[in-house]
């Protein structure tokens, strides 16, 4: 979205017909709302920005759910924004620590400033990017007084009154649509500046899940967080806002549902041991904290080989921080042999996994002869130092 496109979408006129059009679900429905609103006699600009908006919102759903119908977005400011329920668990924390105006250095679109908002604090929100600034100035619009957005730049924003920040650096170059990833030493604001203030004014700062973990300061607490299966973020949180004792979490969310682990530093591993009648594939956030020795002594489970998450044990223990599947059969990693056990299991579905092993899923995918009517898994992984195929069921 450019200044024009803007300038045509907030007009009362605009706005109208972003919420006339509403949603589109359907890629084919576009070229039919464009030739409708052309017809109807709106000029290009504002009939680009609507289509955009009606676009835009159905793809914002997952992460803002009914909200997302009152929203205003660009693409790359939905794709970098936090899904609203993480970020009301983030608000939460700062409530929880008693702190009572946040400012957000680099809002986006709004939405770690909305689920601030949504629990009663105040709110200063700043981004560099105008028209980004514009787009975040009416999602928060509801929430009135308790929130202030600015057109400014992080370094420049005035602190006076604020009891602490929130920080998300721009990790992409500058722009609306599909943007390039930029080095750690590039983001905006730079890290070292972003971490110095954290060191003065208790912060959370979001980061991708793959940071740097020598990177991260130390009296801080690294928190990795996953939704539904995918990990999404890493938050290293500072001053109140980090947790006593604690320097790694794993957020892992499911279904709504928040399960956590916490440590005062990386687990220790657990032994390799003996193939199992389990196995237990820890959450990805789970992983990344390298908490996985932690939740293995829960399980009481070993690890399969060294060098691979994958956990076993015989105990009929689970965990919402684990996938966990009950073994049926055991074989070496060979197609021929493979294919032998799920025609006698009746395997015509199959779910594949690996870890450790050197397969391309979708290519071994199509050399497998799936002509029954169960359902499985098949795990390709090493067993020690063999490689190894675990016919397997979900627990």
């Amino acid at each position: 979205m450019d200044s024009r496109e803007l300038a045509a979408l907030l007009t009362a006129e605009g706005l109208r017909l972003v919420d006339e059009v509403g949603p589109v679900e359907q890629t084919a429905d576009v070229a039919a709302i464009v030739s409708r609103l052309r017809r109807d006699g709106h000029s290009p600009d504002l009939v680009s920005a609507v289509v955009t908006q009606a676009r835009l919102r159905t793809r914002a759903a997952s992460k803002f759910g009914p909200f997302a119908a009152r929203m205003l977005f660009t693409r790359a400011g939905l794709e970098q924004a936090t899904r609203l329920e993480v970020a009301a668990r983030h608000a939460v924390r700062f409530r929880d620590a008693g702190m009572r105006k946040v400012a957000d250095l680099g809002c986006g679109i709004g939405g770690d400033a909305m689920g601030l908002a949504g629990l009663g604090l105040d709110v200063l929100a700043v981004d560099a990017d105008e028209v980004t600034a514009a787009l975040a100035a009416y999602n928060l619009a509801p929430f009135g007084e308790s929130v202030t957005v600015q057109h400014g730049t992080a370094q420049d924003t005035d602190l006076a009154g604020v009891d602490a920040v929130w920080l998300d650096p721009a990790r992409r170059a500058a722009g609306h649509g599909e943007t390039r990833r930029l080095a750690a030493d590039e983001w905006s604001p730079p890290l070292e500046w972003v971490f110095d203030l954290a060191a003065r004014v208790p912060a959370g700062i979001k980061l991708g899940p793959a940071f740097d973990r020598d990177r991260i300061p130390p009296r801080t607490e690294a928190q990795w967080i996953s939704v539904d299966g995918s990990t999404i973020e890493l938050v290293v949180w500072s001053g109140v806002l980090a947790r006593p004792d604690v320097a790694r979490s794993a957020l892992v969310i499911r279904g709504g549902t928040a399960h956590e682990v916490t440590a005062s530093a990386d687990a220790e591993d657990v032994p390799v041991r003996a193939l199992g009648a389990f196995v237990h594939e820890p959450d990805g956030a789970v992983i990344r904290a390298r908490l996985i020795g932690d939740v293995a002594r829960t399980l009481e489970a070993g690890m399969i080989a060294g060098g691979t998450a994958y956990l076993t044990s015989d105990a009929a223990l689970t965990s919402p921080l684990v996938q966990t599947f009950r073994v049926r059969e055991v074989m070496p990693l060979k197609l021929p042999t493979i294919n032998g056990a799920l025609a006698s299991h009746d395997v015509g579905t199959i779910e594949i996994k690996k870890r450790g092993v050197d397969v391309d899923p979708a290519t071994f995918r199509r050399k497998l002869r799936l002509r029954g009517t169960d359902e499985a898994t098949l795990i390709l992984t090493r067993d020690g130092a063999r490689r190894v195929a675990i016919l397997a069921d979900r627990v």
